[in-house]
C-alpha cells in the first residue's frame, strides 16, 4: 500500500503543479508594472489589473489582508463542497457571492456549496485557482 499511496501523492503534486510557490497580497500586485506570481512549476501567472481594482472595492480596507491567488480547495471526501482559507480571502468571496456575515460565521474559512464555483471563477478568472486535496 505503501507504494500506491507515494504514487497517488506524485500525481496529485503533478495536479496542484499550477499553485503558486508563494502567494502576494492584493496591495503588493497593484503595486507591480505586470501583476505576477511564479508557479511550483517554475512558470509565471499573471493577473489582469482590472480583476485586481475589482477585488480592492471589493475588499476596502482589508485590501492587504487579501492573498492571491485565492485557493479553492476542492476535497476528494467533501465532494459537494469547497474550501476558501483566509481572513481576506473569505471576506472577499462572501462578498462577491452577496453571502450575509451571519450565514458562514467562521472568518478564516469557509465551506460553500460547489455549485458557487462557476460564478467565482467566472467573476475572478486569474485571482482565483483550484487546489485538488486527497483525503483518505
Amino acid at each position: 500500500m505503501e507504494k500506491v499511496d507515494r504514487i497517488i501523492q506524485m500525481e496529485i503534486g503533478r495536479i496542484n503543479s499550477h499553485l503558486p510557490k508563494a502567494r502576494k497580497s492584493l496591495c503588493e500586485l497593484l503595486k507591480e508594472d505586470s501583476p505576477s506570481i511564479e508557479l511550483r512549476d517554475g512558470s509565471l501567472h499573471y493577473f489582469r489589473r482590472s480583476e485586481l481594482e475589482f477585488l480592492k472595492t471589493l475588499a476596502g480596507e482589508e485590501a492587504c489582508l487579501v492573498k492571491l491567488p485565492i485557493i479553492l480547495e476542492l476535497s476528494t471526501l467533501d465532494r459537494g463542497y469547497f474550501v476558501v482559507r483566509g481572513r481576506g480571502e473569505v471576506r472577499v468571496i462572501k462578498k462577491l457571492l452577496e453571502l450575509s456575515e451571519d450565514i458562514y460565521l467562521e472568518e478564516n474559512t469557509v465551506r460553500l456549496p460547489r455549485y458557487y464555483l462557476p460564478t467565482i471563477r467566472r467573476k475572478l478568472p486569474t485571482t482565483t485557482v483550484y487546489a485538488f486535496i486527497t483525503e483518505w
